[in-house]
C-alpha cells in the first residue's frame, strides 16, 4: 500500500517527538539530515528554545558590513517580490550566520511574520531554529525547500520557505535569499526564482569586485550568452585567472579553472589573440582544451577607457523628493543598477517622475556621456531605424546631407533612456531587440557597424507582463529590460505627499506657503495624472496673482466637485497669460519668464484662444 508524501511525513514527526529518532525512510535525505543535526545540536522537537534577536545598533553595524552588496540584495528582494504571484509572501535575506537583515513582507503576511518572529535582527541558524530555510541553506550551502512539518520545530508547520544560497566572489557564503509563505499559497516555481535572484546578486559582486580587470562571460548558446545562465571568469592583464563563477566552473568540469592559473591552460586560443578577437567582435568563439565550444563575450577590459568611466560617481542627491518608503527602494535598485551597468526598468502611472528617476540612475553611474531620452510612442516606424541608428547620406528620400549619427550613438558613454517603451509598436520591438544583442550600431545606408557603451534605462506605465501575455510585448524583449525593475508608486498612495507640493511650489519660484487644511484636502484628492497634475494645479493657483497663502478654500475651489470651478480657474488663467502676453508685445518666450512657466504652457494657452 502506498502512503501519501503527507502520510510519511505525520508519521515521521511523530517518531521524531516520541523517540527523538529520524526515521530514514520517511524523508527525503535533506530533511533526514537536517533533523539529526538538530539531534546533534541538543535541540528538543517539543520544546523550542527562545529566538535570539541582536540589539538594533548590531543590527545596524551588521548591514553596514555588507557593504555594497546591500543595495544588491535590496533590489533583487524588490524584483522578487513583485516576481511570485498572489499573496502572502514575504522575501527575506539573512547572513551566512543566519542573521535576518532585511525583510519584504505582503501585508497579509504581517500577522505570520509577527506570530513566528521572522523579522530583522533574529538569528535563523538551524542551531537556534532548528530545520529552516535560511539555517538549512546556510548550513549545506544549497537551494532548498522546507514545507509546513518539514521543519524541525511545529510551531513553523503553517510556513513553506524557499532559500537559495548567496556566494561572494572568493567563493565564501555570503548570505542567504529566502521566500517564506503560509502553506496555502505554495509555488512550484518558487525556487527558480529565488536561485534566479541569488545568481544575480552573486553576478553583481562578481562584476563589482573585478570592475578593473578584465571580465568574459560565455556560453555554450549564443542565445544565453547575456543571460544568467553565463559564465563570468575575471584575469589580470597577463591572462591569469582571479576567479570563475558557480557556474562558470560547471562549463568547465575537469580543466583547472581556478585563481592562479592561465588562461592558456584552460582554452585553446593564446589569451592575446582572443583579447585581440574581443576588441573586434561582440563575441568570440572558443574551444576549451577538451574540446568543448563557448560563445564569448569580453564585458570590459583593463584598464577602462577613461572617457567612459563607470565607476560610482560620488553620492548624488536627487532632484525630486523621495522620503516614502517605496520611493527610496526604487532609488537605491536604480543606483546598484546604474553603476553596475544593467539594464534597468521603472514602472509607474502617468506622471509619477519616471524620468526623473532615469535622470538620477545616469547621475548615479558616474557616466559621462549625455542622457539622451527616446519618447518611445513617438518613433515614426518608417523611419525607426535611421532615428535610433542614423543613417548615411542618400540612404533615402529627405536624408539629410552628410548623414546623422543617430539616437543611440549620441547616447555612447551614457544613457539611453526608452520612454513608454510598452506603447512601442510590435514591429518597432525586434529593432530594439537586434541593438541589444550585441550593441552594435549599424546606419541605414552605411557599411559597417560600430559598437556602443551604453546604460540602458526603459519605463513604462502600462503591466508589460500583461502587455507579453496578450501578444503586444515581446517575451524576449521583456526579459532583455527586466534585469531590475523600479516601481514608483503612484501620488495618491506616497506618504510624502507635503514635501512634494511644498517642492514644487519652491521650484515654481513663489513664497507662497500652504495651510495644514489645504494640504489635507489636496491628500485626499485622487491626482489620476499624479505629480504632473499636482504640478500643473499649483502653478495655475500661483499664477493668478499669486496669494500669500493657499488655504483650504482656495483648494477646495480648484478640485470641483463642479466642472464650473476648474473651468473658471481655467479661464481666469488663461485670462491673465493673454494679458501678460499683450503687455510683452507678444513675444512668448518674456511672457514665460514673466509668469515662471514654460513656453509650451503659454502657446497651449495662446493656441486654443481661451484668452
Amino acid at each position: 500500500m502506498l502512503i501519501s508524501t503527507e502520510d510519511r511525513l505525520i508519521r515521521a514527526r511523530a517518531v521524531l517527538e516520541r523517540r527523538h529518532a529520524i526515521p530514514t525512510d520517511l524523508l527525503a535525505p535533506d530533511i533526514s539530515a537536517s533533523w539529526s543535526r538538530c539531534l546533534d545540536y541538543g535541540l528538543d522537537p517539543e520544546k523550542p528554545p527562545p529566538l535570539t534577536h541582536v540589539a538594533v545598533d548590531a543590527l545596524r553595524h551588521a548591514r553596514d558590513e555588507t557593504g555594497a552588496m546591500r543595495p544588491l540584495v535590496l533590489a533583487e528582494m524588490e524584483n522578487l517580490y513583485h516576481q511570485i504571484a498572489g499573496s502572502n509572501f514575504m522575501i527575506a535575506f539573512a547572513r551566512g550566520d543566519g542573521l535576518l537583515l532585511d525583510t519584504i513582507a505582503d501585508s497579509s503576511f504581517g500577522a505570520t511574520a509577527h506570530a513566528t518572529r521572522i523579522q530583522p535582527g533574529c538569528l535563523w541558524s538551524e542551531e537556534d531554529c532548528g530545520t529552516n530555510a535560511l539555517g538549512s541553506v546556510a548550513a549545506t550551502r544549497r537551494a532548498l525547500t522546507i514545507h509546513g512539518g518539514e521543519h524541525f520545530f511545529n510551531r513553523y508547520d503553517q510556513l513553506t520557505c524557499t532559500a537559495a544560497p548567496v556566494f561572494a566572489p572568493d567563493g565564501a557564503l555570503a548570505g542567504v535569499l529566502d521566500a517564506s509563505s503560509d502553506c496555502r499559497s505554495r509555488q512550484q516555481h518558487t525556487r527558480a526564482l529565488v536561485s534566479m535572484a541569488a545568481t544575480q546578486i552573486e553576478n553583481g559582486l562578481f562584476r563589482d569586485k573585478y570592475r578593473d580587470a578584465i571580465v568574459m562571460a560565455f556560453h555554450n548558446r549564443a542565445e544565453y550568452l547575456h543571460t544568467l545562465s553565463a559564465g563570468l571568469m575575471a584575469f589580470d592583464p597577463s591572462g591569469t585567472i582571479l576567479s570563475v563563477t558557480p557556474r562558470a566552473r560547471l562549463f568547465l568540469q575537469g580543466l583547472p579553472a581556478s585563481a592562479g592559473r592561465r588562461f592558456d591552460e584552460v582554452f585553446r586560443l593564446p589569451f592575446g589573440a582572443f583579447i585581440d578577437a574581443g576588441r573586434l567582435t561582440p563575441q568570440s568563439r572558443l574551444q576549451d582544451r577538451v574540446g568543448s565550444v563557448f560563445l564569448a563575450h569580453l564585458e570590459h577590459l583593463s584598464p577602462q577607457p577613461k572617457t567612459l568611466s563607470h565607476k560610482a560617481a560620488p553620492a548624488t542627491k536627487p532632484g525630486f523628493i523621495a522620503a516614502d518608503p517605496a520611493v527610496i527602494t526604487a532609488m537605491h535598485q536604480v543606483e546598484a543598477a546604474a553603476i553596475r551597468g544593467l539594464p534597468i526598468l521603472i514602472s509607474g502611472e502617468t506622471g509619477t517622475g519616471k524620468e526623473q528617476l532615469a535622470r538620477h540612475a545616469h547621475a548615479a553611474s558616474g557616466r559621462r556621456g549625455a542622457f539622451v531620452p527616446v519618447n518611445c510612442a513617438a518613433l515614426p516606424e518608417t523611419l525607426v531605424e535611421a532615428e535610433l541608428f542614423g543613417h548615411a547620406e542618400g540612404a533615402f528620400t529627405g536624408a539629410r546631407r552628410g548623414g546623422a549619427a543617430g539616437l543611440v550613438t549620441q547616447a555612447h558613454g551614457g544613457t539611453l533612456f526608452l520612454d513608454e517603451i510598452g506603447d512601442m509598436p510590435v514591429g518597432l520591438q525586434a529593432v530594439l531587440l537586434r541593438l541589444l544583442d550585441d550593441w552594435t550600431v549599424r546606419p541605414v545606408g552605411g557599411h559597417g557597424g560600430r559598437q556602443v557603451d551604453v546604460l540602458l534605462v526603459a519605463a513604462t506605465h502600462v503591466d508589460l507582463t500583461e502587455q507579453v501575455a496578450q501578444g503586444r510585448f515581446r517575451a524576449d524583449l521583456y526579459y532583455r529590460l527586466d534585469t531590475i525593475e523600479a516601481h514608483l508608486p503612484p501620488l495618491r498612495s506616497r506618504t510624502d505627499f507635503a514635501e512634494i507640493a511644498r517642492h514644487i511650489l519652491a521650484s515654481l519660484g513663489r513664497t507662497t506657503e500652504i495651510e495644514p487644511s489645504a494640504l489635507t484636502r489636496l491628500a485626499r484628492h485622487a491626482w489620476p495624472g499624479n505629480i504632473r497634475e499636482l504640478r500643473n494645479l499649483l502653478t495655475r493657483l500661483t499664477l493668478i496673482d499669486p496669494p500669500d497663502q493657499i488655504d483650504d478654500a482656495l483648494i477646495a475651489h480648484a478640485l470641483g466637485p463642479s466642472t464650473s470651478a476648474a473651468s473658471n480657474l481655467r479661464g481666469q488663467t488663461a485670462a491673465r497669460i493673454a494679458a501678460v502676453h499683450r503687455e510683452v508685445g507678444g513675444n512668448l518666450s518674456a511672457t514665460a519668464r514673466r509668469l515662471g512657466v514654460s513656453r509650451n504652457t503659454i502657446y497651449r494657452a495662446l493656441r486654443r484662444g481661451d484668452g
